[in-house]
């Protein structure tokens, strides 16, 4: 029985043994409280991480000529889905192919509803007409992708592969574009020089600091975020599916959240967007890649069916967005956060 509570200190399982085995309520209660403080501690840590990294990855745009678009992409967008890879690598090495592939659908799911939702009733976030052309199909394509690599019920190591190397590439030719065309420009010259010019003792050493204790803060931020609401849920012994696609994918999107939010009010919504459209292809081609690529991933398309469909639906809806005005108006965040509640009570409600 000792077995039982090393599993968790107070499982449902606990409730139906003999009553001389059961623990103390004293024990009971300090499990939730340390709980309790694991979400808070992570949150506000969460809040700061943000604050410190968009800060610091906005002054280094500024002051190198890069557009703020390349750098949500790439050093926000994959950074702030440190917390998905950890989380989906260590489960992958554990076996636990459900909350691993949970992870990074319902991740995606939050990112486009939650996330991007949100910011628009924030600050209605603006794209260029690069993201449209490149990005947003990429982000198309391997959504369509995902549920073709299940067709055999499981996404084996070479696929994996395929997909960190398509990760890998594009980032690379996506940064290399984007400073070719920074340098080119006479405009991007002028912000980069007015921008040095105006940071003074605030050194592209120091805001390199800054980004990098930000980025440090959102890792650690989500892992304590979603060390405690892991252990409640599963507590009440909720399924890992359920688990990766609720309480794991939402605690693990925490860092964009937070990022998105506070570029958002700081007037830095194309950092914003980048973000949400960097971290889904993150997701998809890096954290499953690398998951897949250290163990094999099962997944039944039966049972991810209703996650699969709301993902494709979900993804082609933020697309059309977009693309029609090149800007997520306040009334189209709402109707793409009230689309994520609709999942989650769809996902309760199934049987």
């Amino acid at each position: 029985m000792g077995a039982v509570y090393r599993a968790h200190p107070w499982s449902v399982r606990d409730a139906n043994l003999p009553h001389r085995t059961a623990r103390p309520s004293g024990y009971l209660l300090r499990t939730v409280l340390i709980d309790v403080v694991r979400l808070i501690a992570g949150g506000f840590i969460l809040y700061l991480g943000a604050e410190w990294l968009v800060s610091g990855a906005a002054g280094l745009a500024r002051s190198l000529g890069i557009p703020p678009l390349i750098i949500g992409l790439t050093v926000i967008g994959y950074g702030t889905s440190a917390p998905e890879l950890t989380v989906s690598v260590a489960s992958s090495l554990r076996g636990s192919s459900a909350i691993a592939l949970g992870n990074a659908i319902g991740s995606n799911i939050a990112n486009l509803g939650l996330i991007l939702g949100m910011t628009a009733l924030v600050s209605p976030p603006r794209t260029d007409g690069a993201l449209i052309r490149r990005e947003i199909p990429l982000l198309l394509l391997t959504t369509a992708a995902l549920p073709l690599v299940f067709l055999d019920g499981r996404l084996g190591r070479l696929e994996a592969a395929c997909f960190l190397a398509v990760a890998i590439g594009f980032t690379a030719w996506m940064v290399r574009r984007g400073l070719s065309s920074a340098a080119a420009s006479a405009d991007a010259m002028e912000d980069a020089a007015e921008g040095a010019g105006a940071l003074g003792a605030r050194s592209r050493g120091r805001l390199a600091l800054i980004a990098t204790i930000g980025l440090g803060l959102l890792i650690a931020g989500g892992e304590l975020f979603v060390g405690g609401a892991t252990a409640v849920a599963r507590a009440y012994g909720i399924s890992e599916r359920v688990i990766g696609l609720t309480v794991v994918a939402i605690g693990t999107s925490l860092p964009e959240l937070a990022t998105s939010l506070v570029a958002a009010t700081r007037g830095h919504a194309d950092i914003a967007i980048g973000n949400v459209i960097g971290s889904n292809l993150f997701n998809i081609l890096f954290v499953l890649g690398a998951a897949g690529v250290i163990r094999p991933i099962d997944g039944d398309l039966a049972t991810m069916r209703y996650d699969l469909w709301f993902l494709g639906g979900m993804t082609l809806l933020a697309a059309l967005l977009v693309r029609t005005e090149r800007v997520v108006r306040r009334w189209e965040g709402a109707l793409l956060v009230l689309s994520y509640v609709g999942f989650l009570v769809g996902l309760v409600l199934r049987p």
